[in-house]
C-alpha cells in the first residue's frame, strides 16, 4: 500500500513539474540539432571565421543549412569573432546552440568544447627527432619546435646551454591542445621537468657528487646508450662510471664517440680504434669527465637508475657475447 502510494506520488510530482516547465520542454524537444549519426571529429588548423566554420560544418555533414546557425548565433547574440582552431568531437543530435557554444573561446584561448591530444614521444634521440615526432601531434611544425628549443630566449629562460638543452624533455605520454606552438610546448615540458626534479630527486644529485639535473641525465644518456634493454644493468653501469669519474679515470665510452660522428656510423656494427681519435667534446676517451650534455633523449626511469646506483667498485665492463648483457671487473 506505501509502495503504490509512493509511485502514485512520484507520477503526479512528474505530471505537475512536466505542466509548469511544458514551455521549456517543448523549446528543448524542438531545438534544431546536429545530422550527424555517428561522431565526427574536426581538425581546425587556424582560428576560423564565422563563415569557414559553417562550411566547415556543412561539408562535414554535422548540418546542412548554413543559415539556420546564423540565425540561431544571432537570435542568442553570440560573439562570432573568437572562434578557437583546435580538435573537437562533435557527438550524435548535438544541439546546435551548444555546437556553436563549443568553438568560441574561453579565458585562456581555447574552445570551451575543444579538446586534447595524445602526444607520444618515447624513442627520439635528439632535439630533431622530438620535432619530428611532436610536430605530428600538434600544430606547430618541426622547424619551428627545433627553432624553439635552440633559441636564446630558451636557452636563458629555463638556464641551459645548446648542448644541455636535450636534458629538459622526458620521454612520454602526454596530453595538449592541438594548436600548441612551439613555445607553449616547450613551456609545458618545462613544468614537466620541474615536476620531476623535486626536493627528493635533487637531493640525491648532490649525493653522487653531482651538481645539476643535467649532470644525470647526460650520465643517464651514456648508461642508456651502452645498454636500452636490460634495465637491471643501468644502475651497475651508473655506478661504475661515478667510479670512474670518482677517481679522475676517462669514462672511455664507446657511444661518446660514436655520438662525435653523428649519422655516419650509423648501422657500422664493428667501431674501430680510429674511431676513437675523433676529437669532439663529447668522446670521453679524450676529454676527462661528462660530456658536455646528453648523448641522447632518456626515459625518466634511466635516471631515477642512475640516482639510486648500485654499490660496486667496477671500473671495467665488456659486452657478453650475443649482446646478452655485460661482464663487469674491479681491474683490467
Amino acid at each position: 500500500m506505501v509502495k503504490r502510494t509512493v509511485i502514485i506520488g512520484v507520477l503526479g510530482l512528474g505530471l505537475l513539474l512536466g505542466f509548469l516547465f511544458r514551455n521549456d520542454i517543448r523549446a528543448w524537444l524542438s531545438e534544431p540539432r546536429s545530422l550527424n549519426s555517428v561522431e565526427v571529429k574536426l581538425l581546425l588548423r587556424e582560428d576560423p571565421t564565422f563563415t569557414e566554420l559553417l562550411l566547415e560544418l556543412q561539408s562535414s555533414k554535422v548540418i546542412d543549412d548554413i543559415q539556420v546557425l546564423r540565425d540561431l548565433a544571432e537570435e542568442q547574440k553570440m560573439d562570432t569573432n573568437t572562434f578557437a582552431a583546435g580538435k573537437y568531437i562533435i557527438l550524435s543530435g548535438t544541439k546546435l546552440s551548444t555546437l556553436l557554444e563549443g568553438f568560441i573561446k574561453d579565458e585562456n584561448g581555447n574552445g570551451k568544447a575543444e579538446v586534447k591530444v595524445n602526444v607520444v614521444f618515447n624513442r627520439c634521440r635528439t632535439i630533431e627527432d622530438i620535432g619530428a615526432n611532436i610536430s605530428k601531434c600538434i600544430l606547430a611544425d618541426s622547424a619551428s619546435i627545433v627553432d624553439w628549443i635552440y633559441s636564446a630566449e630558451t636557452l636563458n629562460k629555463y638556464h641551459f646551454t645548446k648542448s644541455q638543452v636535450p636534458a629538459l624533455f622526458l620521454p612520454g605520454d602526454y596530453e595538449m591542445y592541438f594548436d600548441t606552438d612551439a613555445e607553449t610546448f616547450v613551456a609545458f615540458m618545462a613544468e614537466q621537468f620541474k615536476a620531476f626534479w623535486n626536493e627528493e630527486r635533487t637531493a640525491k644529485i648532490k649525493a653522487l657528487g653531482l651538481d645539476y639535473p643535467s649532470q644525470v641525465a647526460t650520465l643517464a644518456s651514456i648508461v642508456y646508450s651502452e645498454q636500452s634493454k636490460m634495465e637491471e644493468e643501468w644502475p651497475v653501469i651508473a655506478r661504475l662510471y661515478l667510479n670512474r669519474l670518482n677517481k679522475g679515470m676517462l669514462l672511455q665510452s664507446d657511444p661518446t664517440f660514436k655520438f662525435c660522428w653523428g649519422s655516419e656510423l650509423d648501422g657500422v656494427e664493428r667501431l674501430l680504434n680510429s674511431h676513437k681519435q675523433i676529437d669532439c667534446p663529447y668522446n670521453t676517451y679524450i676529454y676527462a669527465g661528462l660530456p658536455p650534455g646528453p648523448i641522447c633523449i632518456t626515459p625518466a626511469r634511466v635516471m631515477d637508475a642512475v640516482l639510486a646506483p648500485s654499490a660496486n667498485n667496477y671500473l671495467f665492463m665488456c659486452g657478453k657475447p650475443g649482446g646478452s648483457g655485460h661482464n663487469f671487473a674491479v681491474t683490467l
